[in-house]
């Protein structure tokens, strides 16, 4: 591999791109905030925001954002006149919401319950809730961010794999909704749109950090020096389908004992079904009814002693995996998202047991540990406009 320098030119290229992620982060910044938070002295700032206006980049307001001082008005980054439609998509529902090029909200959050059995009525869902925003925001350019649930290649657009679907087909989603809707997509999934969410949302993000989805699958995404991590063929964070038990039960990727297995919802409510069925006399219906995920942990908190079992089971499993991934990367935080969440903190204090100590941190105590593992804190609105910065992204890459 052949190693280069930087010169002067591409140190200002550099320094330029810091100034632009920051006043996306920061929506509108002054000239001396940009100079605290990126290390460089104001003059400096100063010549790279000229040289940004000039290539209009960046647009100058003669607002202060500070009372003490002479005052020298404040920045933004200067964005097209277009919005962008944040959705989230499985089988069941799609969330969206409608945020602008700084990606701030623009519409309230929009849950739409749907039933569908086949890719093509799934496309039709999606088109149908695209032109119901672009009726009621006519006039406006819409753009399509897309978070999948399950593996997607977000280069080609194809959704390989919905865990949740009732269909093992690839689909090839931006293809064939460009060609419909007449608008760019971009598109990743679930895990990707809440790691964006917490790099770019969340104040005192580190460098590096990891999600973790805990819900109807158990999926991962991990930003490295603040990059996300994708791998090559897209299949990076496959928590879910780590070895817990070689002895244990088949997983949906053809092997035994995965941690979805014993952690994921959808295991838990296959074993629910199970002791109610076992539970309830055989003339009674209900028992072959799968509780739903809300009555899981309505019956956990309520004190259903075979629940709380599994419960715990499933977060001694979440803790080990997490304990393996400690030793391997060192991560320096850890954010728990998905419904399983809503077991709370007994739950959240047994994956910490199990997880433990990470044998390179010097700590003594699992408090003070340099790993932090805990529950995420963006709301739901804020998780689904993560997708959104996916054109944040592309933008930073291909303007400077």
């Amino acid at each position: 591999m052949q190693l280069k320098g930087l010169n002067n030119l591409r140190v200002r290229e550099f320094n330029k791109k810091v100034l632009m992620t920051l006043l996306y982060r920061e929506k509108t910044a002054s000239k001396s905030t940009l100079a605290r938070l990126s290390n460089l002295s104001i003059p400096a700032v100063g010549k790279i925001l000229n040289e940004l206006q000039q290539e209009g980049r960046v647009v100058h307001s003669e607002v202060n954002l500070h009372s003490r001082g002479l005052g020298g008005g404040s920045y933004q980054v200067a964005v097209e006149d277009s919005d962008i439609l944040c959705m989230n998509v499985s089988p069941y529902r799609i969330e969206s919401i409608l945020v602008d090029r700084l990606i701030t909200a623009k519409s309230e959050f929009r849950l739409s319950e749907i039933s569908v059995k086949t890719p093509n009525e799934l496309l039709n869902e999606i088109e149908r809730l695209f032109h119901d925003y672009r009726k009621q925001y006519r006039g406006r350019n819409l753009s399509l961010a897309l978070s999948v649930h399950g593996q997607v290649n977000p280069t080609t657009g194809v959704s390989q794999n919905m865990p949740q679907a009732p269909w093992d087909s690839a689909i090839e989603i931006k293809y064939l909704l460009e060609e419909k809707l007449n608008t760019e997509i971009l598109m990743d999934n679930d895990c990707i749109m809440l790691a964006l969410a917490e790099k770019w949302q969340h104040t005192e993000i580190q460098r590096d950090f990891c999600v973790i989805n805990v819900d109807y699958g158990i999926g991962s995404s991990f930003v490295i020096n603040q990059q996300i991590y994708r791998g090559n063929l897209f299949g990076s964070g496959q928590i879910g389908h780590t070895i817990i038990d070689p002895d244990g039960s088949l997983c949906s990727c053809g092997r035994y004992g995965c941690l979805e297995t014993i952690a994921s919802l959808s295991a838990m409510k296959k074993k629910a079904r199970m002791l109610l069925k076992n539970g309830a006399a055989a003339a009674d219906k209900s028992a072959l009814r799968t509780p739903t995920t809300q009555e899981i942990i309505e019956g956990y908190h309520q004190g259903d002693e075979n629940l709380r079992v599994m419960v715990f089971s499933a977060a001694r499993a979440l803790g080990l995996s997490l304990y393996n991934f400690l030793n391997i990367l060192n991560i320096n935080q850890i954010y728990l998202y998905g419904r399983s969440c809503g077991f709370g903190e007994a739950w959240l204090s047994t994956v910490l047991e199990q997880s433990g100590l990470n044998p390179f941190d010097k700590t003594d105590s699992v408090k003070t540990q340099a790993t932090h593992i805990g529950l995420g804190t963006l709301s739901r609105e804020q998780q689904i406009m993560g997708i959104g910065y996916l054109y944040v992204e592309q933008a930073l890459e291909n303007r400077v």
